[in-house]
């Protein structure tokens, strides 16, 4: 009798400590595993390490700074002026044009379109289209609105960068953006959207002439949505 008493009392400690300490050690498991294993999309331009130490999961974590895109002032197709990358809660999808281009240009801004469809409730994205022609004037702009975002205008801006924004798609967007010297109504430009987090940092560069890449961008998209739920809980959820 003792000793099946015993063995009831052993038995009972030993469900006890299962059942106090596995939900402990699953937490600290996931959390530590789970930090290192969801997918995250790559940081594109110059980085350097700021000499300070982040502190994460008991672990010091040297803190990179990366390349940050600064905002612009441009002016969209009713002739208000736009803060681009002005806050800091919203993905963004961009890309350049000038409006006498019907090759490049065209296919950039046709095959805009189901993308921004495929993402019209979502208020975190927004998407992009810049000239880098500054003779292009608001009713070129206007028209190329009524062309190919009409109901979309929410979420997708046609914007004119106006003389200063050649360097800046060089410096900051890191992308292509040249005036043929011989004709200056024509212009290089790059054949890729860009990918741009809520901190302005380029996360992605996808190049229409490879078929796959329209589906990698919605892709890594919602990739860059979790990874932003993740970094910013709250500010998700108030929104």
């Amino acid at each position: 009798m003792q000793n099946k008493t015993r063995r009831k009392n052993i038995s009972t400690f030993i469900i006890l400590a299962i059942v106090l300490l596995v939900p402990g050690f699953l937490y600290i498991a996931l959390n530590k595993i789970g930090s290192n294993t969801y997918l995250k999309l790559p940081v594109y331009g110059e980085k350097h390490l700021s000499g300070k130490m982040n502190r994460k999961m008991g672990r010091e974590i040297p803190d990179t700074v990366f390349h940050q895109i600064k905002p612009l002032a441009l002016v969209n197709s009713s002739g208000d002026s736009v803060r681009f990358l002005g806050t800091d809660s919203l993905i963004s999808v961009v890309h350049t044009f000038y409006g006498t281009d019907k090759g490049l240009s065209a296919t950039l801004l046709e095959n805009l379109r189901p993308v921004v469809e495929r993402f019209k409730n979502n208020h975190k994205v927004k998407f992009y289209s810049i000239s880098i022609d500054s003779a292009d004037k608001i009713v070129n702009l206007e028209a190329l609105s009524n062309t190919y975002r009409k109901g979309l205008e929410t979420h997708w801006e046609i914007l004119q960068g106006g003389s200063a924004i050649l360097p800046y798609v060089r410096e900051q967007l890191l992308s292509d953006a040249l005036q043929d010297p011989s004709d200056p109504s024509k212009f290089t430009i790059s054949s890729q959207y860009i990918l741009i987090d809520s901190q302005r940092r380029i996360r992605g560069f996808y190049d229409i002439n490879l078929k796959t890449n329209i589906e990698r961008l919605e892709d890594e998209i919602k990739v860059q949505l979790v990874e932003e739920a993740r970094n910013n809980p709250l500010k998700v959820e108030k929104k």
